[in-house]
């Protein structure tokens, strides 16, 4: 109660500041024409405002959008001021709560900003530190190269279902094979696309030049059987035939972007993982069977340190994977998830999911139970979202505890019993 309540709306180049009590009388209020960074001088006007009424010192808050927020966490820590954040979800709906309407002005967004903080609906942000930092700023590459893997290969797909669709029918999973892959970069690169080119070739020397295309990608021998069934997909008719030629220059434009993000994703994982041992986590989080170095890598980018939450719950509501309940009187509604949180914390933990229910017995053996039980029994994707927030439940466990996972403990004493299939 000794601080008076800095609230800021900030903007590019306009930033709004008001001071106010706890009882959210505005002491002051003023417009800053500057950049982020120069708000030093605000803070040390709010300061001395707030030293006139009798306060001692201010407590700084703001909305945690964009990169502002954390140059304004770096000024005020620079001074010695509290630093909170208030999420911009309870400022929508405080602002509509507060008379009904969709007003919203700087200033009175200042104001709302700094009740909510006066009623503790705020937090305290993430402290990170320089690896810390450095573990978030790679997931986000990271994610960032996925993204740009999984275009490449739905463009790929998309302009070979065009105009030669039997292609895709030469493997079960045409871009999960490195044969498949070296040989369509064989089609489309060595001869243009030209198709009756590559069949002059004949199969022999087709086969030649897959087995040096899969050899420089890093591979030890092609798949024949995959090889020999694109070639003999050489003379399929089927297709929009007129643009084969230039879809085929942008497909061979697409596996270069394609394997450059391959290798950059390599590249970033690895960096990943080291950051990992730096921090001396690998072992613990990989102690989870099924949790690969760079998946636990990729979960804790989203989190930061686990130790900063006070339980495991409140990981999984982080991460919006927490049901969310809907009874009132005698009716009981159906439960969801909330997704409110991180989304790139929730899809890290989902691709954790598919490793574990292979590998990890204890995880596999409560998805077969959520999804074959009498009494509601779950969906495939609802008994995948329960695992998810298990695995953070139990990685948060394991890094808080420095303690390797223990399968026991992680089934609840309960034994782990095998399906067998009949």
């Amino acid at each position: 109660m000794s601080n008076a309540i800095v609230g800021i709306d900030l903007a590019d180049r306009k930033q709004m500041v008001v001071v106010t009590d706890h009882d959210s009388k505005v002491l002051a209020r003023r417009t800053f024409r500057v950049k982020a960074w120069e708000l030093g001088a605000a803070l040390d006007w709010a300061a001395e405002r707030a030293g006139k009424d009798g306060f001692v010192g201010v407590t700084v808050a703001c909305e945690p959008t964009g990169h502002r927020w954390q140059v304004l966490g770096q000024l005020a820590a620079d001074r010695g001021m509290p630093f909170v954040c208030v999420q911009p979800a309870a400022s929508a709906y405080a602002r509509r709560a507060e008379d009904l309407t969709l007003d919203k002005t700087d200033d009175k967004d200042a104001v709302l900003i700094a009740r909510l903080t006066a009623q503790l609906t705020c937090y305290l942000p993430e402290p990170l530190d320089a690896t810390w930092a450095r573990l978030r700023h790679l997931g986000a590459r990271r994610e960032q190269l996925v993204e740009e893997h999984v275009a490449c290969v739905q463009q790929v797909r998309d302009l070979l279902e065009c105009v030669w669709p039997a292609a895709l029918e030469t493997a079960k999973q045409p871009f999960r094979s490195s044969t498949w892959v070296a040989a369509l970069a064989v089609v489309v690169g060595r001869d243009g696309g030209d198709l009756a080119r590559t069949r002059r070739l004949g199969a022999a020397r087709f086969e030649s030049a897959v087995r040096r295309e899969v050899t420089r990608r890093g591979g030890a021998r092609p798949c024949l059987r995959i090889a020999r069934r694109l070639f003999a997909a050489l003379t399929d008719p089927a297709g929009v035939t007129t643009h084969r030629t230039a879809t085929f220059e942008r497909v061979a434009w697409v596996l270069q972007d394609w394997d450059h993000a391959r290798t950059r994703l390599v590249e970033v994982q690895a960096r990943m993982v080291a950051v990992l041992d730096e921090l001396e986590l690998t072992a613990l989080a990989t102690s989870i069977d099924g949790l690969s170095a760079v998946g636990a890598a990729a979960i804790l980018a989203e989190t930061g340190d686990l130790t900063r939450f006070t339980s495991a719950r409140a990981v999984v509501k982080h991460a919006g994977l927490a049901p969310r309940e809907r009874k009132s009187g005698a009716f009981t509604g159906r439960a969801r998830l909330s997704g409110a949180g991180r989304p790139r914390l929730r899809v890290a933990a989902w691709r954790a999911v598919w490793g574990c229910l292979q590998t990890n017995r204890v995880y596999a053996a409560r998805y077969r139970y959520l999804t074959t039980r009498e009494d509601n029994r779950l969906t495939p994707t609802q008994a995948q979202s329960a695992v998810a927030g298990a695995i953070l439940r139990q990685l948060h466990h394991v890094i808080t505890h420095r303690q390797a996972w223990d399968p026991t403990v992680a089934a609840h004493g309960a034994p782990i019993v095998e399906v067998v299939a009949a």
